[in-house]
């Protein structure tokens, strides 16, 4: 159902900027692609003239940049934009049935940067009801029986499907580290608030993350460069034997993954320590169940807040799930808020000091429960992915070796320092390679 595998993006854009594909027969041959497999996998928002309007975008955009050698960094390549972010000239719907209009707004500089280093938009990807459980149409291309994840489903199955190198996805659980893991694709989420959500339909302030989707852990780098002018300005992660020390956060926390991921897991692990890792174990979270409380209490509070005028007015019209998180936000105190925001950091100290005092390039940890579930009713479990966001701590997810039985990918998540992106893709970027040597 993928399709042909997609080039590294890298290879993509040098390909697209001097000419070897050409943009048009590029845009023609995805556009093909999307109508060939999207009636099963729909990753994306219906949208009638897709072709026609990429074709007199591609054609406006090589007539600004006629010159290859001053065309932009991703110049004419092709991202999907969850349901969640505004974007000129599309609605803004986050997966609801509730007029579109209520959540109208101006594009982000997120979406602004990637615009202007060249991107074109392929199109709105499906997010699940206001980015939390309620489940749109999407199916894991790797098995269309199984659910691709959420809340970011429709872009992690669009860079799995081939449609495209990119897309953007936002995380206030596991909404990019999932899908990712489910999808076989890699998935990153920066330090909480190092890129901005403006342009977005909130969640929770407190916790939302924008990240995106690429096909291949080396293309972190292509995208990150164009959405921050500092990124790759710091000194190398680590050296020495703490280059290669990793932490696995055990007890309550990893016992939620199941045999065939901790199985997976423990096999790339044992691959880790033959390429000289040391792979350091502990019990991080041993009040686990305080902190996932915590949590969900945290982003019911603020999700109700913000949808407090809409859902007096017409509560029948949200799904479920929704609906139930708002209820339970709407029950929680001021004081109770209050410690969940407090909370945040007291955690994020914990692990920090742990990081630090047992030297650690990184933690690292599955980056779901299991494989995708089978189904569509439900996205699957987030609690992997959880003390990072309520954390902010940088994370990145990215396919192991192994597979399900039923071939479906399994991820590895790896976890960095507070506002250490560079280094956290760094020091996955230099395992990875540790493991092909």
């Amino acid at each position: 159902m993928p399709g042909q595998p997609l080039p590294a993006l890298r290879d993509l854009v040098d390909d697209l900027r001097n000419g070897t594909r050409g943009l048009l027969d590029y845009i023609n041959a995805t556009c093909d692609h999307v109508d060939a497999c999207e009636p099963e996998v729909a990753a994306l928002l219906p949208e009638p003239g897709r072709r026609e309007r990429l074709e007199a975008e591609a054609r406006d955009l090589l007539a600004r940049y006629p010159d290859s050698a001053a065309r932009p960094p991703l110049f004419g390549v092709l991202m999907g934009v969850k349901d969640l972010f505004h974007v000129t000239g599309f609605e803004t719907r986050a997966g609801s049935a509730l007029p579109p209009h209520w959540f109208a707004g101006d594009e982000g500089p997120v979406i602004q940067a990637l615009r202007a280093a060249g991107a074109l938009m392929l199109g709105k990807t499906v997010a699940t009801e206001f980015a939390f459980a309620d489940p749109g149409p999407t199916r894991n291309p790797h098995h269309l029986e199984h659910t691709p994840g959420g809340s970011s489903s429709g872009s992690a199955a669009a860079v799995a499907a081939g449609y495209c190198p990119l897309a953007l996805g936002t995380q206030t659980i596991g909404s990019i580290a999932r899908p990712a893991s489910y999808c076989g694709v890699t998935g990153f989420k920066p330090t909480y608030g190092r890129l901005s959500t403006a342009g977005c339909v909130p969640f929770s302030a407190s916790v939302d993350h924008v990240g995106f989707f690429v096909s291949k852990l080396d293309d972190v780098d292509v995208v990150a460069r164009c959405l921050w002018s500092d990124w790759g300005n710091i000194e190398p992660a680590h050296s020495g034997a703490a280059a290669k020390r990793v932490g696995v956060p055990t007890g309550a926390f990893l016992a939620q993954a199941d045999n065939v991921m901790v199985g997976a897991f423990e096999s790339w692990l044992d691959a880790l320590r033959a390429a000289g890792y040391t792979v350091i174990e502990t019990d991080l979270f041993p009040d686990w169940d305080d902190w996932v409380e915590l949590h969900y209490d945290l982003i019911a509070a603020e999700m109700a807040a913000y949808h407090r005028p809409w859902f007096a007015a017409c509560a029948a019209q949200y799904q479920s799930a929704s609906r139930a998180l708002i209820e339970r936000g709407e029950a929680v105190s001021a004081e109770r808020l209050a410690e969940a925001r407090a909370g945040q950091l007291t955690l994020r100290e914990r692990v920090e000091q742990q990081r630090l005092s047992q030297e650690l390039c990184a933690w690292v940890t599955p980056s779901a429960t299991g494989p995708a579930p089978h189904g569509l009713a439900s996205t699957g479990n987030p609690r992997m992915n959880l003390p990072w966001s309520y954390t902010g701590l940088p994370t990145v997810t990215v396919p192991l070796p192994d597979r399900s039985d039923a071939g479906l990918p399994l991820g590895v998540q790896w976890v960095g320092g507070w506002a250490e992106d560079e280094r956290l893709i760094q020091t996955a970027r230099r395992a990875e390679a540790s493991l092909r040597a």
